[in-house]
């Protein structure tokens, strides 16, 4: 018995020499063998490569190595379709995957980590092991990424005098927890250890953000304290790599795709040498609400991959596939010049592979180039059919409850709470005072409002404020009497790239007014929308204003599992539930007009949809549709 390795494929062949047996007894004494031998000694996990920086190129287990790698994030895919998603990577041409490791999904709550489900992070590199896949791994607690606060945790601001990104004690303190949580998952997994994980990067496009590199330095030292002993390198874009580069470790180099350039950079930084890579390849970009689908076409990009991979440089598209950021963990952008950008729930890219899995055009033309550069005999596996996606009957809603009917126990504070104050890290806030005495027309003023806030006087809506269009007040008529006054905010999404990443709180961080005074005594409720128990509340029968928020629910049976996209054009702002996923936010400002629906997450007989409309409250129903809508921007409502 020997064993084979492919130094394209992580997994080795068992080839089983034998000869001159043909004894039943012996093959099945064979056979039993090396059973007792996988199954006892872990030896799947124990046989090691190796992995190291030549002068001009990775070598893996001595030789040369071409590394033709995308970036997949694993809680943007269902973890039914990692697999799929993972085939497809191999049928295009790819060795290895980058992963972003995100601190958020991992540590939601200050010391209670969660690696179950969608969030586990070993499950999805040992599927990628499976599949014959090497894996490059960014755990830096900072990813950007279009990532709610670029991946930290809400209550990071919560931890008086912290701050992200620097040597300030309470920061490490909290980093090298949390670090070292994630080296109990991934540390076995190194390519040194048995696994699959070739690299780790330490930080992220630091020099974007400052150039302190004793701060740089701990980062190192806090990886391998933790146990990533393998291979480490740093990654920044081309005009900041002095800024966010390890002296002794690779530099790696994002948004270059000219050879001769990326050569030069690597070797100014590198003692002359390589290997050379280019951490993040851009085929294409994100979208944010109220602007248009970001394009590029295939033929713009794929003499670009040629050249790049001919002149032995190694690369990771971003992205090769982006998914879906369902739920609340969209980012966004803001800056000085710019208003506050907060992005859409599809992270499609516009990459090779779409949001639904399926190869695109600009995928077949990556896997041609792609094709030229492989090793000689290595043949690629065909291209799998798209999947099958469907239009579902029309879906009919059989109940309906106004959001303001059920809702929890309000905390009480002389001035309004912000989420994290309330210890609340997603979702929305109904901030509630009583006005006494106001009557009369006037400015009410929502100072520093985030993000998005809908106004209510005795339960009428009167009015929107959006941050995307720096609005934060509107002329209003208070009536006469004992007057309730309703906001209810929306996180948007926190900033996760550029200077701001400490001015994150959300809800009302400031004051209210009304013509210049601030207005007192104020009622939160907390509505982090986390699951869905908040239906099982007992309904408060008073009627509600027609214009108020509510929640729609129903059931559709089918006989037959496929993708569908629901189809949100008539509807105006809100979030899909289904059966208890949340497939994250429509807004009818687009460009996204659909919500991809993936066929893992529904069932054949009974499923279960849950809507949160906050603005065109009289739907009654919904259409589904086989192709989705993401470059509609109708007029703003």
């Amino acid at each position: 018995m020997f064993l084979q390795f492919d130094a394209y494929s992580t997994r080795p062949n068992l080839l089983i020499m034998t000869t001159n047996y043909t004894s039943r007894f012996f093959r099945l004494y064979v056979s039993l063998l090396i059973f007792f031998f996988i199954s006892h000694t872990g030896w799947t996990q124990t046989s090691k490569h190796t992995f190291a920086l030549g002068d001009s190129t990775f070598l893996l287990d001595g030789k040369p190595f071409l590394m033709i790698s995308g970036e997949l994030h694993y809680p943007r895919i269902p973890k039914e379709a990692w697999r799929q998603r993972m085939q497809m990577a191999k049928a295009m041409g790819l060795n290895t995957i980058g992963t972003y490791v995100f601190w958020n999904v991992h540590e939601p709550e200050k010391g209670k980590y969660d690696f179950s489900g969608n969030n586990d992070i070993a499950a999805f590199v040992k599927t990628a092991q499976e599949e014959g896949l090497w894996v490059v791994l960014r755990p830096s607690p900072y990813v950007c990424a279009e990532w709610e606060f670029g991946g930290y945790p809400y209550w990071l601001q919560n931890e008086e005098g912290l701050i992200v990104r620097s040597l300030e004690p309470k920061f490490i303190t909290a980093y090298r927890n949390y670090i070292q949580e994630v080296a109990r998952q991934l540390v076995p997994l190194q390519i040194n250890h048995g696994g699959n994980i070739l690299m780790v990067q330490v930080e992220n496009e630091y020099g974007f953000y400052s150039n302190d590199k004793a701060y740089l330095e701990e980062n190192k030292r806090l990886f391998i304290e933790a146990g990533f002993d393998g291979l480490l390198y740093t990654c920044d874009p081309a005009p900041k790599v002095k800024d966010g580069h390890i002296p002794g470790l690779l530099p790696a180099v994002n948004g270059l795709d000219n050879p001769r350039e990326v050569k030069s950079l690597v070797r100014q930084y590198h003692q002359g040498k390589g290997p050379f890579y280019i951490a993040e390849w851009y085929p294409a970009w994100f979208d944010w609400w109220g602007t248009p689908h970001h394009t590029v076409p295939a033929k713009d990009h794929a003499p670009k991959l040629d050249a790049v991979l001919g002149a032995g440089i190694s690369i990771n598209m971003y992205m090769f596939h982006g998914g879906t950021t369902r739920g609340f963990m969209n980012g966004a952008n803001y800056n000085d010049q710019n208003p506050y950008e907060p992005q859409i729930s599809s992270y499609d890219y516009d990459a090779p592979l779409d949001e639904a899995g399926n190869a695109t055009e600009k995928f077949r033309q990556f896997r041609s180039v792609i094709k030229k550069h492989l090793p000689v005999g290595h043949v690629l596996p065909n291209i799998p059919p798209a999947k099958k996606a469907v239009a579902l009957p029309l879906i009919n809603f059989s109940r309906q409850i106004s959001l303001m009917n059920i809702l929890p126990e309000p905390v009480a504070s002389a001035h309004p709470l912000t989420f994290e104050d309330l210890n609340q890290a997603y979702g929305f806030v109904l901030y509630r005072t009583t006005l006494k005495n106001s009557q009369g027309s006037g400015i009410l003023k929502i100072n520093e409002l985030r993000d998005y806030g809908l106004i209510f006087i005795n339960g009428k809506r009167v009015g929107v404020l959006d941050r995307r269009l720096r609005q934060d007040s509107l002329s209003v008529v208070i009536p006469a009497g004992e007057v309730t006054l309703d906001i209810l905010v929306e996180n948007l999404g926190r900033i996760n790239f550029g200077p701001y990443l400490l001015k994150n709180k959300k809800g009302i961080t400031s004051t209210v007014t009304f013509n210049n005074t601030e207005l007192p005594n104020w009622q939160m409720y907390s509505l982090p929308f986390s699951d869905l128990t908040l239906l099982s509340k007992k309904e408060n029968k008073k009627a509600a204003a027609a214009e108020s928020p509510v929640i729609k629910s129903g059931t559709f049976s089918l006989s037959a599992v496929h993708d569908t996209y629901l189809d949100m054009r008539t509807w105006g702002k809100g979030i899909v539930w289904i059966n208890g996923h949340n497939l994250g936010r429509y807004w009818s400002i687009g460009p996204q007009q659909t919500i991809y629906v993936p066929a893992e997450w529904l069932k054949t007989g009974q499923n279960e949809i849950v809507v949160l409309e906050l603005l065109e409250t009289s739907q009654k129903s919904l259409k589904t549709l086989s192709k989705p809508i993401l470059n509609s921007i109708p007029s703003l409502k």
